[in-house]
């Protein structure tokens, strides 16, 4: 089985760099795939309340614990806050939400999902759930570096990791730099760039297959280990989830990641600055099957 290699977060706590992402699944797709993921070797899991599918991730979880496949203490799980949850006493009350849904006593991490609303306020109250060991790590997902240092400013805790879109065509290297100071960790989503095969057949990406033997998507994700960055490529299929860890095992060479970095940057999705109107729609996340 492919090791799976670990980052050391700002708090001293590691994650595994390579995960299984479960968004826009159905419940009953994470019933089916999730378990396989974990058979294949996955111990980093990351899902959200927007996803309605953390019931599904807490069940197929219990039972890979109940049948010895994996311990509670091997298995990392990710969830999210959307904006719907931070004003400070609902965030409260939705991170209860979110372990209870789960089944879970903790989180190793937990994000707020999308840079709008009332962010400082639930960064107040996941802070709390931290120290009410709740949560082991926090963080954010989709922020830019300005509204990161409105959350620095006021942190007693700063952010572990920012989940953002990075991809050789998008590769986040100007909001590291910007943000170089912070220690946060950068999680890719669209990390083989939402599946463009124009990507793929980038000359770089394709001389680093034929030297490595590697198939193209194998060499994205070993790019992305290389940056330092932790990524969950999605698939419902278990040969590609076997491709997919195996790329943990790809070593690129300075040169080839130089010239995979060296490709034109365009980000496949903006971020806007102001919340679009889908953010604010009505979400009840109690509902999950």
């Amino acid at each position: 089985m492919t090791t799976i290699p670990v980052f050391t977060m700002n708090n001293g706590c590691t994650i595994p760099a390579l995960g299984h992402g479960v968004f826009q699944m159905t419940s009953q797709q994470v019933r089916t795939h999730l378990r396989q993921a974990l058979e294949a070797g996955y111990r980093h899991i990351d899902t959200a309340n927007a996803y309605f599918n953390e019931v599904a991730v807490g069940e197929v979880v219990h039972e890979a614990i109940a049948d010895g496949l994996v311990r509670r203490e091997e298995v990392f799980i990710t969830s999210k806050l959307f904006p719907q949850s931070y004003p400070y006493e609902q965030a409260v009350k939705d991170i209860d939400a979110t372990l209870e849904r789960l089944g879970l006593d903790y989180l190793d991490l937990l994000l707020l999902h999308q840079p709008y609303g009332e962010y400082v306020s639930a960064w107040k109250a996941i802070e709390e759930a931290v120290q009410a060991g709740k949560l082991r790590s926090i963080g954010l997902s989709n922020f830019s570096a300005s509204k990161t240092r409105e959350i620095l400013d006021v942190a007693t805790i700063p952010p572990a990791v920012n989940q953002v879109e990075i991809n050789p065509r998008w590769n986040q290297h100007a909001l590291k730099k910007e943000l170089a100071d912070t220690g946060i960790l950068y999680e890719g989503w669209y990390p083989l760039g939402h599946g463009d095969p124009s990507l793929l057949a980038e000359p770089a990406i394709v001389a680093a297959a034929a030297r490595t033997g590697a198939t193209q998507a194998q060499v994205v994700l070993a790019w992305h280990l290389a940056e330092g960055n932790v990524i969950f490529p999605k698939t419902l299929n278990p040969a590609h989830m076997a491709d997919n860890l195996a790329a943990a095992s790809i070593e690129l060479s300075h040169d080839e990641v130089d010239a995979i970095n060296a490709i034109p940057q365009q980000a496949y999705y903006t971020v806007p600055d102001q919340a679009p109107e889908w953010v604010w729609g009505p979400n009840d996340y109690s509902q999950q099957v």
